[in-house]
């Protein structure tokens, strides 16, 4: 790791390429100064396949002048840009701020385009066909890696279409979670629950909540072992949207289900993590963002929340 954090390599480029440069006048001050004695019909005295003569002739000068630009023009370029180690060139230049500029001015360019929708509620941006437009472009472009094309989702990434959220569906939460981003932390809870038996038996009655396929005996001995999990999922197991805890008698399972998946996540936990959006999208994408993702639960037909 010591590899990534020093500057060794950093130095060791720079003075490669200062060694560089410098081998290249040499190269040329060498040739320029040796002197090829020729014979009385101005060759070499060199010939290759029985009639190919080498002729000593004087290398052309534009030739030469480009070999000694090319050298002017690397020292000149080292001066004004980075390229010896943490030196960063009299111009400034970097590719971060090349990137901020390029984003500053892209921002600029669509800026009337999300002043319409400024005034805007979620709700109306939602039955706006360009808003939900752009709104799709967003979610492909930011959300679709972990949520899917469809908005779906998949093992570990919540669906987004069937109104079962975690800390809760309204826009307002939507725009929490999209600004701010979200940290799920399951702990491990083994220990509290108690033996390995407990485990599996607090698993099948978690499933029994759901009415999902279960041992019925196990359940019954199991329910007594739920307290542990009641200050997070609630006495009901309905979940606590404060808390980002799941609902455990929906029979939706963001990480799978059955007595292996809930055993383990009993035994090892888990973190989840949504990363926040607002240092990489404007408040206005935000905003129409917010609206296309609300929009995909709230359709004719799609569940309530």
């Amino acid at each position: 790791m010591s590899d990534f954090t020093s500057n060794f390599w950093s130095v060791y480029v720079a003075g490669l390429t200062i060694v560089s440069i410098i081998a290249c006048l040499l190269l040329l001050w060498i040739t320029a100064r040796k002197k090829v004695v020729s014979t009385s019909d101005n060759t070499t005295g060199h010939v290759w396949d029985e009639d190919l003569t080498e002729m000593n002739n004087p290398m052309p000068r534009w030739w030469m002048w480009m070999f000694v630009l090319t050298i002017v023009f690397s020292l000149g370029y080292l001066a004004l840009y980075p390229g010896l180690g943490s030196f960063a060139g009299k111009l400034g230049w970097s590719q971060q701020g090349e990137y901020q500029q390029e984003m500053e001015k892209g921002r600029a360019e669509i800026e009337p385009v999300y002043a319409r929708f400024a005034s805007m509620k979620p709700e109306e941006m939602a039955a706006d066909t360009q808003a939900m437009a752009i709104g799709e472009r967003l979610f492909m472009n930011n959300c679709a890696q972990c949520h899917g094309s469809d908005a779906r989702g998949s093992k570990s990434f919540p669906n987004l279409t069937d109104g079962d959220w975690l800390y809760g569906g309204s826009p307002e939460k939507i725009s929490e979670t999209l600004h701010q981003g979200r940290v799920g932390n399951m702990p491990p809870m083994a220990e509290a629950v108690g033996s390995a038996e407990d485990v599996r038996n607090l698993s099948h009655y978690v499933l029994s909540l759901s009415g999902s396929p279960h041992d019925s005996l196990r359940a019954s001995l199991g329910k007594a072992k739920f307290g542990a999990c009641a200050a997070c999922h609630g006495t009901d197991a309905k979940g606590n949207q404060a808390l980002g805890a799941p609902n455990l008698t929906d029979d939706i399972w963001l990480h799978g289900w059955g007595e292996e998946a809930i055993t383990a996540m009993i035994n090892k936990g888990k973190v989840n993590e949504m990363p926040a959006q607002a240092g990489k999208l404007t408040d206005a994408q935000l905003g129409v963002l917010t609206a296309y993702v609300w929009s995909l639960s709230n359709k004719p037909g799609a569940a309530a929340r």
